[in-house]
Protein backbone atom coordinates (compact mmCIF):
# COMPACT_ATOMS: atom_id res chain seq x y z
CA UNK A 1 0.00 0.00 0.00
CA UNK A 2 1.43 3.49 -1.18
CA UNK A 3 2.35 5.83 1.72
CA UNK A 4 0.23 9.03 1.72
CA UNK A 5 2.61 12.34 1.13
CA UNK A 6 -0.20 14.90 1.90
CA UNK A 7 0.58 16.94 4.44
CA UNK A 8 -0.71 17.26 8.11
CA UNK A 9 -1.41 20.86 8.39
CA UNK A 10 -1.12 23.71 5.84
CA UNK A 11 -0.35 27.41 7.07
CA UNK A 12 0.03 29.87 4.60
CA UNK A 13 2.51 27.74 1.84
CA UNK A 14 4.35 26.37 4.95
CA UNK A 15 3.43 22.45 5.41
CA UNK A 16 4.00 19.96 8.33
CA UNK A 17 4.69 16.88 7.40
CA UNK A 18 2.65 13.74 8.40
CA UNK A 19 5.67 12.16 10.31
CA UNK A 20 6.09 14.56 12.82
CA UNK A 21 5.80 13.28 16.22
CA UNK A 22 2.89 14.90 18.29
CA UNK A 23 4.93 16.06 20.85
CA UNK A 24 6.82 18.46 18.31
CA UNK A 25 2.88 19.47 17.27
CA UNK A 26 2.23 20.11 20.82
CA UNK A 27 5.13 22.43 20.76
CA UNK A 28 4.19 23.77 18.08
CA UNK A 29 0.52 24.51 19.23
CA UNK A 30 2.10 25.89 22.41
CA UNK A 31 4.09 27.92 20.41
CA UNK A 32 1.05 29.79 18.62
CA UNK A 33 -1.10 30.26 21.29
CA UNK A 34 1.87 32.34 23.08
CA UNK A 35 2.16 34.15 19.89
CA UNK A 36 -1.55 35.44 19.59
CA UNK A 37 -1.67 36.01 24.12
CA UNK A 38 1.49 37.83 24.10
CA UNK A 39 -0.02 40.03 20.44
CA UNK A 40 -2.88 40.68 21.66
CA UNK A 41 -1.11 41.93 25.31
CA UNK A 42 0.86 44.36 23.63
CA UNK A 43 -1.26 46.36 22.18
CA UNK A 44 -3.77 46.94 25.62
CA UNK A 45 -2.14 49.29 28.16
CA UNK A 46 -1.30 48.10 31.20
CA UNK A 47 -3.96 50.41 33.12
CA UNK A 48 -6.40 48.44 31.50
CA UNK A 49 -5.87 45.56 33.64
CA UNK A 50 -6.51 47.92 37.17
CA UNK A 51 -9.18 48.91 38.62
CA UNK A 52 -7.56 52.16 40.12
CA UNK A 53 -5.02 54.34 38.05
CA UNK A 54 -2.01 56.21 40.21
CA UNK A 55 -1.63 59.87 40.27
CA UNK A 56 1.56 61.34 40.05
CA UNK A 57 1.18 63.01 42.88
CA UNK A 58 1.20 59.45 44.10
CA UNK A 59 -2.93 59.47 45.48
CA UNK A 60 -5.07 57.04 43.39
CA UNK A 61 -7.88 58.39 40.88
CA UNK A 62 -11.05 56.32 39.81
CA UNK A 63 -11.03 54.94 36.10
CA UNK A 64 -13.77 57.67 35.29
CA UNK A 65 -10.64 60.14 36.22
CA UNK A 66 -8.75 58.79 33.34
CA UNK A 67 -6.44 61.64 32.44
CA UNK A 68 -5.58 63.21 28.50
CA UNK A 69 -2.62 61.23 28.93
CA UNK A 70 -3.71 58.00 29.33
CA UNK A 71 -5.98 58.78 26.73
CA UNK A 72 -3.25 59.44 24.93
CA UNK A 73 -1.64 56.17 25.35
CA UNK A 74 -4.60 54.29 24.62
CA UNK A 75 -5.16 56.34 21.29
CA UNK A 76 -1.38 55.32 20.50
CA UNK A 77 -2.47 51.87 20.91
CA UNK A 78 -5.45 51.88 18.66
CA UNK A 79 -2.72 53.45 16.03
CA UNK A 80 -0.53 50.46 16.39
CA UNK A 81 -3.66 48.08 15.86
CA UNK A 82 -4.33 50.18 12.78
CA UNK A 83 -0.80 49.76 11.36
CA UNK A 84 -0.53 46.61 12.23
CA UNK A 85 -3.66 45.20 10.89
CA UNK A 86 -2.73 47.26 7.44
CA UNK A 87 1.17 47.01 7.15
CA UNK A 88 1.78 50.42 6.99
CA UNK A 89 5.08 51.65 6.19
CA UNK A 90 7.39 52.74 8.33
CA UNK A 91 8.38 56.37 8.91
CA UNK A 92 13.16 56.30 8.52
CA UNK A 93 13.14 57.12 12.59
CA UNK A 94 10.79 54.47 13.22
CA UNK A 95 12.71 52.18 11.25
CA UNK A 96 16.08 52.90 13.19
CA UNK A 97 14.09 52.97 16.59
CA UNK A 98 12.79 49.65 15.58
CA UNK A 99 15.58 48.13 14.21
CA UNK A 100 17.61 48.85 17.50
CA UNK A 101 14.93 47.42 19.18
CA UNK A 102 14.80 44.57 17.94
CA UNK A 103 17.81 43.31 17.83
CA UNK A 104 18.13 44.17 21.17
CA UNK A 105 15.91 42.03 22.58
CA UNK A 106 16.38 39.26 19.79
CA UNK A 107 20.31 38.79 19.72
CA UNK A 108 20.53 36.81 22.83
CA UNK A 109 18.09 34.13 22.12
CA UNK A 110 19.37 33.88 18.45
CA UNK A 111 23.09 33.55 20.17
CA UNK A 112 21.53 30.84 22.43
CA UNK A 113 20.15 28.69 19.65
CA UNK A 114 22.67 29.34 16.93
CA UNK A 115 25.45 31.00 18.43
CA UNK A 116 27.12 34.26 17.19
CA UNK A 117 26.70 33.78 13.25
CA UNK A 118 23.18 36.02 12.89
CA UNK A 119 22.62 35.17 9.23
CA UNK A 120 21.99 31.72 6.98
CA UNK A 121 23.74 28.76 6.31
CA UNK A 122 25.42 27.51 3.20
CA UNK A 123 23.30 23.91 2.41
CA UNK A 124 26.11 22.62 -0.36
CA UNK A 125 25.17 19.42 -0.24
CA UNK A 126 21.12 20.14 0.64
CA UNK A 127 21.06 17.91 3.03
CA UNK A 128 23.92 19.21 5.41
CA UNK A 129 22.47 19.18 9.30
CA UNK A 130 25.99 20.96 10.71
CA UNK A 131 24.14 24.38 10.75
CA UNK A 132 26.62 26.35 12.78
CA UNK A 133 29.56 25.29 9.97
CA UNK A 134 27.17 26.35 7.60
CA UNK A 135 26.82 29.50 8.71
CA UNK A 136 30.82 30.19 8.63
CA UNK A 137 31.08 28.54 5.74
CA UNK A 138 28.27 30.80 4.16
CA UNK A 139 30.94 33.96 4.91
CA UNK A 140 34.33 31.95 3.22
CA UNK A 141 32.21 30.93 -0.20
CA UNK A 142 31.03 34.35 -0.45
CA UNK A 143 34.46 35.89 0.00
CA UNK A 144 35.73 33.21 -2.81
CA UNK A 145 32.92 33.97 -5.07
CA UNK A 146 33.62 37.66 -4.97
CA UNK A 147 37.38 37.11 -5.65
CA UNK A 148 39.00 38.11 -2.33
CA UNK A 149 42.30 35.71 -1.94
CA UNK A 150 42.49 33.15 0.06
CA UNK A 151 45.24 33.48 3.01
CA UNK A 152 47.55 31.06 2.03
CA UNK A 153 47.25 31.32 -1.78
CA UNK A 154 49.15 33.09 -4.63
CA UNK A 155 48.10 36.69 -4.07
CA UNK A 156 48.98 37.29 -0.63
CA UNK A 157 49.98 41.17 -1.44
CA UNK A 158 45.99 41.25 -2.52
CA UNK A 159 44.74 40.07 1.24
CA UNK A 160 42.07 42.66 3.01
CA UNK A 161 44.11 44.97 5.51
CA UNK A 162 40.97 46.75 7.17
CA UNK A 163 37.26 45.47 6.88
CA UNK A 164 34.46 47.38 7.99
CA UNK A 165 31.19 45.01 8.57
CA UNK A 166 28.06 47.12 7.72
CA UNK A 167 25.17 45.80 10.06
CA UNK A 168 27.34 43.92 11.98
CA UNK A 169 24.86 42.01 14.33
CA UNK A 170 26.75 40.92 17.49
CA UNK A 171 30.57 40.63 15.32
CA UNK A 172 30.46 37.24 13.94
CA UNK A 173 31.32 37.67 10.73
CA UNK A 174 33.97 40.70 11.85
CA UNK A 175 35.85 38.08 13.89
CA UNK A 176 35.56 35.15 11.01
CA UNK A 177 37.45 37.83 8.61
CA UNK A 178 39.71 38.83 11.19
CA UNK A 179 41.31 35.90 12.07
CA UNK A 180 41.52 34.65 8.57
CA UNK A 181 42.92 37.28 7.36
CA UNK A 182 44.90 38.66 10.16
CA UNK A 183 43.38 42.61 9.05
CA UNK A 184 41.38 44.56 11.93
CA UNK A 185 37.36 44.82 11.13
CA UNK A 186 35.13 47.63 12.25
CA UNK A 187 31.63 46.86 13.15
CA UNK A 188 28.65 49.48 12.97
CA UNK A 189 25.02 48.27 13.80
CA UNK A 190 22.15 50.21 15.10
CA UNK A 191 21.46 48.16 18.42
CA UNK A 192 23.41 49.02 21.48
CA UNK A 193 23.48 45.45 22.54
CA UNK A 194 24.99 44.11 19.45
CA UNK A 195 27.81 46.31 19.57
CA UNK A 196 28.35 45.56 23.17
CA UNK A 197 28.42 41.69 23.34
CA UNK A 198 30.59 42.17 19.75
CA UNK A 199 32.98 43.82 21.93
CA UNK A 200 32.73 41.42 24.66
CA UNK A 201 33.02 38.16 22.47
CA UNK A 202 36.41 40.32 20.58
CA UNK A 203 37.95 40.11 24.27
CA UNK A 204 36.75 36.30 25.03
CA UNK A 205 37.89 35.25 21.54
CA UNK A 206 41.58 37.81 22.00
CA UNK A 207 40.51 39.92 19.21
CA UNK A 208 40.29 43.37 20.95
CA UNK A 209 43.04 44.84 18.91
CA UNK A 210 41.70 44.04 16.19
CA UNK A 211 37.84 44.12 15.96
CA UNK A 212 35.74 47.16 17.18
CA UNK A 213 32.00 47.37 17.51
CA UNK A 214 30.24 50.71 17.70
CA UNK A 215 26.74 51.50 17.30
CA UNK A 216 25.91 54.00 13.92
CA UNK A 217 24.03 54.82 11.12
CA UNK A 218 24.43 52.52 7.45
CA UNK A 219 23.68 55.47 5.96
CA UNK A 220 25.79 58.04 7.49
CA UNK A 221 29.06 56.45 8.78
CA UNK A 222 31.87 57.02 11.18
CA UNK A 223 34.45 56.84 8.71
CA UNK A 224 36.70 58.97 6.66
CA UNK A 225 36.41 58.58 2.92
CA UNK A 226 38.89 55.98 1.73
CA UNK A 227 39.35 53.76 4.41
CA UNK A 228 38.32 50.24 3.74
CA UNK A 229 39.90 47.42 1.63
CA UNK A 230 36.62 44.98 2.02
CA UNK A 231 33.55 47.05 2.50
CA UNK A 232 31.35 43.84 4.05
CA UNK A 233 27.35 43.96 4.08
CA UNK A 234 25.77 40.50 4.99
CA UNK A 235 22.37 40.78 5.30
CA UNK A 236 22.05 44.07 6.56
CA UNK A 237 21.10 46.42 3.21
CA UNK A 238 17.23 44.88 3.54
CA UNK A 239 17.02 47.09 6.17
CA UNK A 240 17.92 50.30 4.73
CA UNK A 241 15.06 52.67 3.50
CA UNK A 242 17.74 54.88 1.01
CA UNK A 243 19.37 52.07 -1.06
CA UNK A 244 20.58 54.79 -3.03
CA UNK A 245 22.06 56.52 0.08
CA UNK A 246 23.38 52.83 1.48
CA UNK A 247 25.61 52.09 -1.96
CA UNK A 248 26.94 55.51 -1.62
CA UNK A 249 28.27 55.01 1.70
CA UNK A 250 29.70 51.83 1.03
CA UNK A 251 31.34 53.23 -2.19
CA UNK A 252 32.18 56.59 0.09
CA UNK A 253 34.65 54.39 2.94
CA UNK A 254 35.57 52.03 0.46
CA UNK A 255 39.86 52.42 -0.98
CA UNK A 256 40.05 52.94 -4.38
CA UNK A 257 40.42 48.85 -5.81
CA UNK A 258 38.05 48.07 -2.59
CA UNK A 259 36.28 45.58 -2.83
CA UNK A 260 32.67 45.86 -1.71
CA UNK A 261 30.67 43.27 -1.16
CA UNK A 262 26.54 43.05 -0.56
CA UNK A 263 24.63 39.96 0.28
CA UNK A 264 20.80 40.62 1.19
CA UNK A 265 17.58 39.72 0.60
CA UNK A 266 16.14 41.16 -2.56
CA UNK A 267 12.48 40.62 -4.66
CA UNK A 268 12.77 39.14 -8.01
CA UNK A 269 13.80 41.36 -10.70
CA UNK A 270 10.74 42.58 -12.94
CA UNK A 271 10.30 41.06 -15.53
CA UNK A 272 10.21 42.64 -19.03
CA UNK A 273 7.37 45.04 -19.63
CA UNK A 274 6.27 44.97 -15.92
CA UNK A 275 6.03 48.31 -13.69
CA UNK A 276 6.13 46.98 -10.23
CA UNK A 277 5.01 43.14 -8.64
CA UNK A 278 1.91 42.14 -8.33
CA UNK A 279 -0.45 43.61 -5.53
CA UNK A 280 -0.81 40.08 -3.73
CA UNK A 281 3.21 40.25 -3.70
CA UNK A 282 3.05 43.76 -2.13
CA UNK A 283 0.92 42.75 0.42
CA UNK A 284 3.14 39.60 1.37
CA UNK A 285 6.13 41.91 1.37
CA UNK A 286 4.24 44.68 3.61
CA UNK A 287 3.49 41.78 5.95
CA UNK A 288 7.06 40.58 6.73
CA UNK A 289 8.26 44.29 6.74
CA UNK A 290 6.01 44.98 9.71
CA UNK A 291 7.51 42.17 11.81
CA UNK A 292 11.27 42.70 10.60
CA UNK A 293 11.36 46.46 10.40
CA UNK A 294 12.22 46.38 6.80
CA UNK A 295 11.48 49.47 4.49
CA UNK A 296 9.94 48.78 0.87
CA UNK A 297 12.21 45.83 -1.23
CA UNK A 298 14.46 46.36 -4.28
CA UNK A 299 15.81 44.36 -6.62
CA UNK A 300 18.99 42.62 -7.35
CA UNK A 301 19.12 44.64 -10.71
CA UNK A 302 18.87 47.67 -8.66
CA UNK A 303 21.36 47.10 -6.93
CA UNK A 304 23.45 46.94 -9.80
CA UNK A 305 22.21 50.58 -11.47
CA UNK A 306 22.77 52.12 -8.49
CA UNK A 307 26.73 50.72 -8.31
CA UNK A 308 27.16 51.59 -11.87
CA UNK A 309 25.79 55.07 -11.23
CA UNK A 310 28.88 55.03 -8.52
CA UNK A 311 31.37 54.18 -11.46
CA UNK A 312 31.94 50.84 -10.25
CA UNK A 313 33.68 48.57 -12.19
CA UNK A 314 34.16 44.20 -12.05
CA UNK A 315 30.38 44.58 -11.14
CA UNK A 316 29.12 40.65 -10.66
CA UNK A 317 25.66 39.16 -9.30
CA UNK A 318 24.09 36.15 -8.26
CA UNK A 319 21.32 34.42 -6.78
CA UNK A 320 21.96 31.73 -3.80
CA UNK A 321 18.20 31.35 -2.56
CA UNK A 322 18.61 27.62 -3.66
CA UNK A 323 21.77 27.31 -1.68
CA UNK A 324 20.29 28.58 1.77
CA UNK A 325 16.62 26.98 1.17
CA UNK A 326 17.50 24.37 3.89
CA UNK A 327 18.07 27.36 6.48
CA UNK A 328 14.30 28.38 6.93
CA UNK A 329 13.03 25.01 7.77
CA UNK A 330 16.05 24.34 9.94
CA UNK A 331 15.49 27.63 11.91
CA UNK A 332 11.79 26.73 12.21
CA UNK A 333 12.57 23.34 13.16
CA UNK A 334 15.00 24.59 16.30
CA UNK A 335 12.13 26.54 17.23
CA UNK A 336 10.09 23.20 18.67
CA UNK A 337 11.27 22.63 21.88
CA UNK A 338 10.09 23.96 25.08
CA UNK A 339 13.36 25.82 25.40
CA UNK A 340 12.79 27.97 22.37
CA UNK A 341 9.30 28.55 23.46
CA UNK A 342 10.29 29.59 26.66
CA UNK A 343 13.31 31.98 25.27
CA UNK A 344 10.84 33.33 22.87
CA UNK A 345 7.83 34.35 25.40
CA UNK A 346 10.81 36.22 27.65
CA UNK A 347 11.73 38.01 24.57
CA UNK A 348 8.69 40.14 23.91
CA UNK A 349 6.33 40.67 21.23
CA UNK A 350 8.39 41.93 18.36
CA UNK A 351 10.90 38.96 18.53
CA UNK A 352 7.78 36.38 18.90
CA UNK A 353 6.15 38.61 15.69
CA UNK A 354 9.54 37.80 13.99
CA UNK A 355 9.65 34.12 14.86
CA UNK A 356 5.89 34.10 13.08
CA UNK A 357 7.21 35.92 10.06
CA UNK A 358 9.71 33.08 9.05
CA UNK A 359 6.47 31.56 7.68
CA UNK A 360 5.75 34.41 5.16
CA UNK A 361 9.50 34.67 4.25
CA UNK A 362 9.71 30.89 3.16
CA UNK A 363 6.39 31.28 1.64
CA UNK A 364 7.70 34.16 -0.15
CA UNK A 365 10.38 32.49 -1.06
CA UNK A 366 8.78 29.26 -2.54
CA UNK A 367 6.85 31.48 -4.51
CA UNK A 368 10.02 32.92 -5.98
CA UNK A 369 9.33 36.14 -4.70
CA UNK A 370 12.14 36.56 -2.19
CA UNK A 371 16.15 36.37 -3.33
CA UNK A 372 18.97 35.80 -1.81
CA UNK A 373 21.35 38.11 -3.82
CA UNK A 374 24.77 38.38 -3.70
CA UNK A 375 26.70 41.70 -5.39
CA UNK A 376 30.19 42.47 -5.59
CA UNK A 377 32.32 44.96 -7.83
CA UNK A 378 35.29 46.93 -7.28
CA UNK A 379 36.05 50.80 -6.28
CA UNK A 380 38.41 52.40 -9.05
CA UNK A 381 41.75 53.38 -8.92
CA UNK A 382 40.13 57.39 -10.68
CA UNK A 383 36.88 58.12 -10.61
CA UNK A 384 35.63 59.97 -13.27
Amino acid sequence: MATSHKPLLQFRGYSIPRHYHFSNLLVLAVAVAVLMISSANAFVPTSYYSKNIALPSGGIAEPSQLSSTSLAGIGSVVSRIRDSVTSKERSRDDLKIGIAGFYDRSSKLWEEVWGEHMHHGYYVPADRTDHKQAQIDLIDQVLQWAGVPEPNGENGADLPKKCVDVGCGIGGSSRHIAKKYSCTADGITLSPYQAQRGNELAKEQGLENLCKFQVADALDQPFKDNTFDLVWSLESGEHMPDKKKFVNELFRVATPGGRIIIVTWCHRDLKEGEEGLTKKEEKLLAKINRAYYLPKWCSVDDYVQILKENGAVDIRREDWSYIIAPFWKAVIKSSLNFKSIVGLLKSGFSTQRGAYAMLLMLRGFNLGLIKFGLITCTKPYEME
